[in-house]
């Protein structure tokens, strides 16, 4: 079965994968199972039920809901139905909702839960172009998503024909979905994206991952977002079974029930199970605590193919059976895979997971590029540590001279909707798509980025800092959640910095330091001194010119909810900027606005 549509993609289930958790998700503390037959029956059902409503090929219906079974139901539907899918992240500002409804003109809402349909019903009778409300979850005097498989149930005679002549005429470079940017500055851009834009991804990276059919993976980043949705087509091509995780505060608990074979993720979160380990280890004594450690600083040294010599590779295999087995027991034991995205992912995070018999794979790419241009594989020597991995197959990269990384391909977006001179501005008039990563290609085909190609920054003295690379190693501190480095035309380079506040008030207990709240805490002279320790530590790594010389500490913790962070947690400069101008003068010695 040739997949050249995201629709075709339920042939091949019917052809090759029928099982009866073909999806699935924890509700009421019970895991509920679709079935492959389900899934296909309400893709069509969905379709036939917005035909017989009225809608036409091209109409665009916005959807705002966590992961969910129902949400692949009524994205496959409208994929089948010639409609344009409109996935909006569940925890935008009112402002870019209302943007995003005008720019977009969807005529159909269909809202996840009670507390997103009290939040956006007022904003959705103010968009023109909206004609009706539905809703995911049951929810009195609203009208339910389910209204519209029954009557696609009820017409599916009526409009099966008519159906399959739809799905026919539709080609692979039609247009299937408008997914929303967050951006980092200004409003976002609707990217369009053909079926085959995302089809061409998920085929060429099906080799790359080494599940197969049968095997379960978790679900927790938003299919709003392309990376995870991409990977859940992926999934569904090499016929995992898909188990969407309960919340973001569940997923230990989930990977432990399902016993999982692999998860997508994103560096931080990645960071966070790692620095959970770490501390549970601090809490061993005696011999355990030893073994604990050398197993770690074992694996922090791993290379690939064996090059650290066989007497390493033997320590290594008592390591695992000492330490890193339990590691992946407390994942549920059966982690074998692991894919990362969305932001830079520190390389000794590769390397003890790799050590610890759950291979990361770390890939690049944006929105825009549908999204993958470069992944990592599963095994030598297809992947090297520090980079993104091998371009994927018929996609071209190059470097242009100021280090720009460009990408041509089938996955590059038709281009951003209702913006055709931004178009123009990333995408040249030879295909290129300008990516505003810098990087380079070492030994001629594994991609590195270096850093963003706005953000980076250059002092007074005339030298150039790359924050994101200075960003990333101060992360790797247990005390830092995020940090931001400022200091264009300045003397030298600062830092903003947002600590592990769990970790910070375990401290601060063990150390016998008080505080009434986290305000007090950060300004306490042993917290600062605590943190310059950290500071200094990780300054003895960077070059002069990248090392922080004045920090402040302060006292939120940030997130996409209170817009420091994008929803994939990359850092919303100009939000922070703002956000912390006082602190941003007092560190620079400058007057404030009124001139004190």
């Amino acid at each position: 079965m040739e997949v050249r549509r995201t629709f075709d993609l339920l042939d091949r289930y019917a052809e090759n994968y029928v099982v009866e958790d073909a999806l699935a998700i924890k509700r009421n503390k019970k895991w509920e199972l679709f079935s492959t037959q389900e899934y296909i029956d309400n893709s069509h059902y969905f379709a036939y039920g917005l035909m017989e409503m009225g809608y036409k090929v091209g109409d665009k219906i916005a959807t705002v809901s966590s992961n969910r079974p129902e949400w692949n139901f009524i994205d496959m539907g409208l994929s089948l139905g010639g409609f344009v899918h409109v996935p909006i992240y569940p925890t935008i500002s009112e402002g870019e909702y209302t943007h995003i409804f005008n720019d977009s003109g969807v005529k159909m809402l269909i809202i996840g839960d009670k507390i997103l349909l009290k939040k956006l019903t007022p904003l959705a009778k103010e968009a023109k172009s909206i004609e009706e409300i539905f809703t995911i979850n049951k929810i009195d005097e609203e009208r339910n998503y389910e209204e519209i498989l029954d009557l696609g149930k009820k017409s599916e005679s009526k409009h099966k024909d008519e159906l399959q002549k739809v799905k026919d005429d539709i080609s692979p470079k039609d247009l299937v979905t408008i997914i929303y940017t967050s951006g980092t500055t200004g409003n976002s851009k609707g990217v369009m994206l053909s079926h085959q834009n995302l089809v061409s991804n998920f085929i060429a990276t099906a080799p790359v991952q080494p599940m197969e059919f049968g095997a379960k993976v978790l679900s927790f980043l938003p299919l709003c977002h392309v990376y995870e949705r991409m990977m859940n087509y992926h999934f569904q091509y090499k016929g995992l079974r898909i188990y969407y995780a309960e919340n973001m505060g569940t997923i230990a608990d989930n990977l432990k029930e399902i016993k999982a074979d692999g998860f997508n993720t994103v560096p931080r979160l990645l960071e966070k199970v790692y620095d959970k380990i770490i501390a549970k280890g601090k809490d061993l004594t005696g011999i355990k605590k030893q073994i604990f450690f050398w197993a770690v600083d074992l694996g922090l040294r791993y290379e690939l193919n064996g090059e650290n010599g066989w007497l390493y590779e033997q320590k290594l295999k008592l390591a695992r059976k000492l330490v890193f087995d339990k590691w992946n027991e407390a994942l549920g034991g059966n982690i074998s895979t692991i894919v990362s995205g969305g932001s830079a992912l520190q390389p000794r995070l590769s390397r003890i997971f790799h050590a610890a018999g759950m291979k990361v794979m770390e890939g690049y790419g944006l929105t825009e590029t549908g999204p993958v241009i470069a992944v990592n594989n599963a095994f030598y020597p297809n992947i090297k540590f520090g980079t993104v991995g091998p371009v994927i197959k018929d996609v071209e990269v190059k470097i242009a001279e100021d280090g720009e990384i460009l990408c041509k391909g089938p996955n590059v977006m038709m281009g951003y909707y209702n913006a055709p001179h931004l178009t123009e501005e990333v995408i040249d008039e030879d295909g290129w798509f300008h990516t505003g990563d810098i990087g380079v290609l070492e030994e001629g085909r594994f991609l590195k980025i270096t850093d963003r190609k706005k953000e980076i920054f250059k002092l007074s003295s005339g030298k150039y800092v790359a924050p994101q690379a200075v960003e990333n190693k101060f992360k790797e501190s247990i005390f830092i959640e995020q940090l931001m480095v400022v200091g264009e035309n300045e003397k030298f380079a600062s830092a903003l910095i947002s600590p592990n506040f769990n970790h910070l008030h375990f401290w601060a207990s063990k150390h016998k330091v008080h505080y009434r709240d986290n305000m007090e805490l950060v300004r306490k002279p042993e917290v600062i001194a605590r943190f310059q320790k950290e500071v200094n530590l990780v300054n003895k790594r960077l070059s002069l010119t990248e090392n922080v010389k004045r920090f402040r500490i302060v006292c939120d913790e940030w997130s996409p909810n209170t817009r420091e962070l994008s929803p994939t947690l990359k850092l919303k400069r100009k939000n922070i900027y703002e956000k912390y101008d006082h602190i941003l003068r007092e560190i620079y010695r400058y007057p404030n606005g009124n001139g004190e």
